[in-house]
């Protein structure tokens, strides 16, 4: 992985490469993205309304615990988690693919950094492109929660606008997109790993995937708990 973080040789390459990649890796998981973002929004808001039985409790409250949610865990590390499995699985197949094939060793034969040519346009379009999945997710997941509550009345869209809006703490977008950012390099670096090392054949390259997205996925888990501890912890 050293080889993937060292100056391009060739600049256009690159930039070309990374537009590429954020098309692959970001533009094409944006429907993922905000179908899963809209059901957690409205599944958080409806739990949290039907098991809220105290009366002393005010209902505006149910806004804000689906707000909070969506920002500090679920846009971040549950979206993490399936662009893991998505991205994931594709970069270890496609490079796995590309070692088995011979077509690495023809780069490094013609002198291009394979490593770097192939793995960091991968992260950079990653660390670019997560962040703003991220909080397309914050929004519609607060929105799929307010679709939930007009289409069941579960809460009036007054109380449900007012919670959103309430004790609103802005440092909880920048936690966010610091996960997201990390959990970017993990989604790509590691299944990248896998797949560039694979030797074998094609059962081996599936095998790499398998093994590249339940790593990443271990690791975001992980520093999950670690960011947390460093961020908010008081």
């Amino acid at each position: 992985m050293g080889k993937v973080f060292i100056k391009p040789d060739r600049w256009k390459m690159y930039y070309r490469q990374t537009f590429r990649e954020i098309e692959s890796l970001g533009l094409n998981s944006i429907g993922i993205v905000i179908i899963i973002s809209i059901f957690m929004g409205a599944v958080i808001t409806l739990q949290t309304r039907y098991n809220l039985e105290n009366p002393l409790i005010p209902l505006y409250l149910i806004g804000l615990t689906a707000r909070d949610t969506m920002l500090l865990e679920f846009s971040s590390t549950i979206v993490g988690l399936i662009l893991a499995g998505k991205v994931g699985s594709n970069i270890a197949s496609e490079i796995g693919h590309m070692r088995i094939t011979e077509q690495i060793d023809a780069l490094e034969v013609m002198g291009v950094n394979s490593a770097g040519y192939l793995i960091l346009p991968k992260v950079t379009a990653a660390v670019l492109f997560n962040p703003l999945l991220t909080i397309l997710s914050m929004f519609v997941g607060v929105f799929g929660g307010w679709l939930a509550c007009i289409s069941t009345g579960a809460l009036t869209s007054t109380d449900y606008i007012y919670g959103i809006q309430y004790w609103f703490v802005p440092f909880y977008i920048t936690y966010s997109v610091i996960k997201t950012i990390v959990f970017a390099i993990i989604i790509t670096t590691v299944p990248a790993y896998f797949g560039y090392n694979v030797k074998g054949g094609a059962l081996e390259v599936g095998h790499s995937s398998t093994r590249g997205v339940v790593t990443s996925s271990i690791l975001i888990l992980l520093f999950n708990v670690i960011l947390t501890q460093l961020l908010l912890a008081k």
